[in-house]
């Protein structure tokens, strides 16, 4: 083959183990060869000689969230484009189950992308030992991260409810040990102080429908008229609890949500809520494990910071009189 394409034979080999490593004509020169010559790499092989599977691991907290499809498709889509196959996980929020499937995960892949997890940082960090990992909307020491900026998206939610005449706020915060739930209670805090408005936090909450129904009489009994939510789904549920309780949205309470999920553009009212970039946050880890990969599982750690946005729906209006 090395001969057919004009190459090197360690050309032919990092086409098929490395490809970023090789020139897009290169590349195409050979596969095109190895086209015609009905060649297929071995997987299982090149793994003994190289060390590498040419798997990720992808572990996400509740794969039912529709928060995390639109980052796992990216995620896949991208790691294809660089010769590599995603295994996801679904930890159902248990951190126990989180280090399991890591330990299980650890022969099999060349590194993990952990997306929102609930062990702890000590514990993330002695896995990391043993295999390449990247974070997503957490920060761990030595370890490459993605971050969607929640704070920026947080400040224009509570600049927004205020703007509406809403003087008093009400968090509902996420489960604990979720890092993104204490970036928005910091964040929201600092926000409505800034703006002379009062906030409550109330949690935490389970991170979905049936933890914003639980909140609704909490929110209805607190003199709050907006909240912000943790997420959609936390949203939805609240929504759904108030108007139960015989009050409503956007009427008597303003709600905002996190996501940007498809299940917020399809409630009734349609959601105001804080869009997350996730597609981007998906190729982005992917793309920073795939360089610690290359570099030998190096502990050079690196820094994404992705925007965040507040998009306005039906869901939140003036403060009642």
């Amino acid at each position: 083959m090395a001969q057919a394409s004009g190459v090197h034979v360690s050309t032919v080999s990092r086409t098929f183990s490395a490809p970023h490593l090789v020139s897009a004509e290169t590349r195409g020169r050979v596969l095109t060869v190895a086209g015609e010559l009905g060649y297929r790499p071995n997987r299982a092989a090149s793994a003994l000689t190289t060390g590498r599977t040419h798997n990720l691991g992808l572990m996400v907290s509740d794969i039912a969230n529709p928060f995390f499809p639109p980052l796992i498709k990216a995620a896949q889509a991208y790691a294809r484009e660089r010769e590599y196959h995603v295994f996801v996980a679904d930890t159902d929020e248990d951190p126990q189950a989180e280090e399991e499937l890591i330990q299980a995960l650890a022969k099999q892949v060349d590194g993990v992308v952990l997306v929102a997890p609930r062990l702890t940082n000590r514990a993330i960090e002695r896995l990391s030992l043993d295999l390449p990992f990247v974070v997503v909307n957490r920060k761990v020491r030595g370890l490459s991260t993605v971050l969607m900026d929640i704070a920026q998206g947080v400040c224009e939610a509570v600049a927004h409810l205020v703007s509406l005449g809403h003087r008093r706020l009400a968090l509902l915060s996420g489960p604990r040990g979720s890092w993104t739930s204490r970036q928005m209670r910091t964040a929201a805090g600092e926000a409505a102080a800034r703006h002379g408005a009062e906030l409550l936090t109330l949690g935490p909450n389970a991170p979905t429908e049936d933890g914003g129904l639980h909140a609704a009489a909490a929110v209805r009994d607190s003199g709050v008229t907006g909240v912000l939510a943790y997420n959609d789904l936390v949203a939805i549920g609240v929504i759904e609890g108030l108007d139960a309780l015989g009050a409503h949205v956007p009427g008597d309470f303003s709600v905002v949500g996190v996501d940007d999920t498809i299940a917020g553009r399809l409630n009734r009212p349609k959601l105001t809520t804080i869009v997350m970039p996730t597609p981007a946050a998906g190729r982005t880890a992917v793309d920073l494990l795939l360089q610690a990969v290359d570099e030998g599982g190096s502990r050079t750690a690196a820094l994404a910071t992705l925007e965040t946005s507040l998009v306005i729906r039906e869901s939140t209006s003036a403060a009642p009189a």
